[in-house]
C-alpha cells in the first residue's frame, strides 16, 4: 500500500507519471525516434496517453510484454478486437495453412463463403453480408447503402456515439467526419428521439446505433428504448442500422438476440477477422439483393481486400471452433462477474467511481452512478481515469486510457479476481482523496 494520504491529486499523479517514466525507458525511447516519422509518434490517436504510451514487444494467451520485459494482463483487448487473445492455436493453424497457399490470389477463394455462412447463420440480421477491412469502413458503406435505398439524405446520430475514425460524435463531432447529413438525437431518450424522427421522417434515411455505446462509455441501451427505436422506424421506412462492431461479442447472437430485436442492417468487424483486419456490413435481402452484379443497376463495391485470404482463414476458424455460442456464454459471464465485483468494492469504499457495461466489455468511470445516458459522465473526472491507468500498469493490469476494458478467452477466472484485486488496491491506496473529489 501506498503512503498516499497527505497528498493532493496533482502531485499523486505526478509521483505516477515520475514512476511510469523510470520505468518504461525503451518505450521512451522508441517514442521520441518515432516521431521523426510520426506525427507525434503516433498513427493511431486512442492509442496515444501522456507522458508517452507503453510499447508492447510480444503477447502470448492473455498477456502482454513491454520493451523493457515487463508482464501485463492485458485488459486493453485490443479495444475488443482481441477477444482470441494473442496465441490462439487454432486461429494460428489457420493462418499457416492460409499463408502457405497464396495469400493475394485476386478471386474468390475457399475461406470467404464460409465466414459468410457462419455469420448467416450466427446473427438474426443477417440474410445476406458484404465484407469490408474496418468497423469504420462497414459503417460508410451501411448508411451510404441506406441512403442509396430510400433516397433520402439524412442520418440519425447519437451524441456522443463513435462509428469509426471518421463517424464520431462526441464533443459534437470531428472535422474529419464524412459530411453526411445529420440529425442528432440523446441516447436511452424516447420522447425526444420519437420527436425528431417524426420530425424528420421524410428525409431520414437511417438510424445507426450500438445496442451498447461503447466508445461513449459502454452505457447499454435500455429495451424499451431500443423497441420504440425498432418501431418508430419501420413505421416511416427508415433502415435501423445496429452497429455490432463491438457489443456482437457479448452474446451468442450480438445483443440484438438479448434484446429480441432485428435490426434492417448491421455491421460487424474487430474479432471476427480472428485478429486480422475486418469489418462487413449486411442485412435483410430487400436491401442487400442491390450488391448482386447479376442483377441490372447492382450496386458496385469493390475492395481490394475484402476477402483477404488469410482474414477469412482466420475468421472462418476462430467463429467455428474457438468462439462458440459456448464459449460467448462463459465469456461474458465472467465479465458480468467481473463487474458486480468491483461495483460492491466500489460501494464498500464509499467512493465516486463505477462501472458500467454488458458481459465481458465495460468501462471504469469516476463518477457515482447509476448512468444511463452520456450527461450522466458530464461530471466524471477524467485525470481520475489517467491515475488509475498509470497505477495499474506499475500493478501488472494494462488497461485503456478512458477506463474501457475488455476480456479475453484465455483469460482464467485468476487473471480476472488480480485484476479485480488490483483496481481496489488502488482505491484502498487514494481513498481519501476520492471522497474528497
Amino acid at each position: 500500500m501506498r503512503a498516499v494520504r497527505n497528498l493532493d491529486f496533482d502531485t499523486a499523479l505526478k509521483e505516477a507519471e515520475q514512476r511510469y517514466v523510470r520505468a518504461n525507458g525503451r518505450s521512451q525511447a522508441r517514442h521520441e525516434k518515432a516521431k521523426g516519422s510520426l506525427p507525434g509518434g503516433n498513427t493511431r490517436a486512442v492509442l496515444y496517453y501522456p507522458p508517452f504510451p507503453v510499447a508492447l514487444d510480444r503477447g502470448e494467451g492473455c498477456h502482454v510484454w513491454d520493451l523493457d520485459g515487463k508482464r501485463y494482463a492485458d485488459f486493453v483487448c485490443e479495444y475488443s478486437a482481441g477477444l482470441y487473445g494473442h496465441t490462439d492455436p487454432v486461429i494460428r493453424e489457420a493462418v499457416i495453412e492460409a499463408l502457405g497457399k497464396g495469400i493475394v490470389l485476386g478471386a474468390p477463394n475457399r475461406y470467404e463463403a464460409q465466414l459468410s455462412e457462419l455469420l448467416v447463420q450466427r446473427f438474426p440480421a443477417l440474410d445476406l453480408v458484404r465484407f469490408c477491412n474496418s468497423g469504420t469502413e462497414a459503417n460508410i458503406m451501411a448508411l451510404s447503402t441506406a441512403r442509396a435505398v430510400t433516397g433520402r439524405p439524412k442520418i440519425m446520430v447519437f451524441r456522443e456515439g463513435y462509428h469509426g475514425g471518421v463517424l464520431t460524435y462526441a464533443h459534437g463531432g470531428s472535422v474529419l467526419n464524412v459530411p453526411f447529413p445529420l440529425v442528432f438525437a440523446d441516447y436511452n431518450d424516447i420522447d425526444g428521439t420519437i420527436a425528431a424522427i417524426r420530425k424528420h421522417k421524410d428525409e431520414l434515411a437511417a438510424v445507426i446505433i450500438e445496442p451498447m455505446m461503447a466508445g461513449g462509455g459502454c452505457i447499454p441501451g435500455d429495451p424499451a428504448f431500443m423497441s420504440a427505436l425498432r418501431d418508430e422506424t419501420e413505421r416511416h421506412g427508415i433502415v435501423l442500422i445496429f452497429d455490432e462492431v463491438v457489443t456482437s461479442r457479448l452474446s451468442p447472437r450480438g445483443l440484438q438476440g438479448v434484446l429480441g430485436i432485428t435490426p434492417d442492417m448491421m455491421s460487424i468487424g474487430k474479432y471476427l477477422g480472428g485478429g486480422l483486419s475486418f469489418g462487413a456490413f449486411g442485412g435483410a435481402v430487400r436491401i442487400m439483393e442491390r450488391f448482386d452484379p447479376t442483377k441490372p443497376n447492382a450496386f458496385s463495391h469493390g475492395g481490394t481486400f475484402n476477402n483477404a485470404v488469410l482474414t477469412m482463414a482466420a475468421g472462418a476458424a476462430g467463429l467455428s471452433r474457438v468462439f462458440t455460442p459456448e464459449a460467448a456464454l462463459v465469456l461474458n459471464k465472467r465479465g458480468d462477474r467481473l463487474r458486480t465485483r468491483l461495483q460492491k468494492s466500489i460501494a464498500a469504499r464509499d467512493v465516486p467511481m463505477t462501472v458500467v457495461g454488458v458481459g465481458s466489455v465495460m468501462n471504469i468511470h469516476f463518477v457515482r452512478g447509476p448512468v444511463r445516458t452520456p450527461k450522466d459522465l458530464e461530471g466524471a473526472r477524467p485525470n481520475w481515469l489517467k491515475l488509475l491507468q498509470l497505477e495499474l500498469l506499475q500493478r501488472g493490469q494494462y488497461m485503456t486510457s478512458r477506463g474501457m476494458l475488455a476480456l479475453s478467452l484465455p483469460m482464467t477466472d485468476q487473471v480476472v479476481d488480480e485484476f479485480a484485486a488490483a483496481v481496489e488496491g488502488f482505491i484502498d491506496d487514494y481513498a481519501d482523496l476520492l471522497r474528497a473529489a
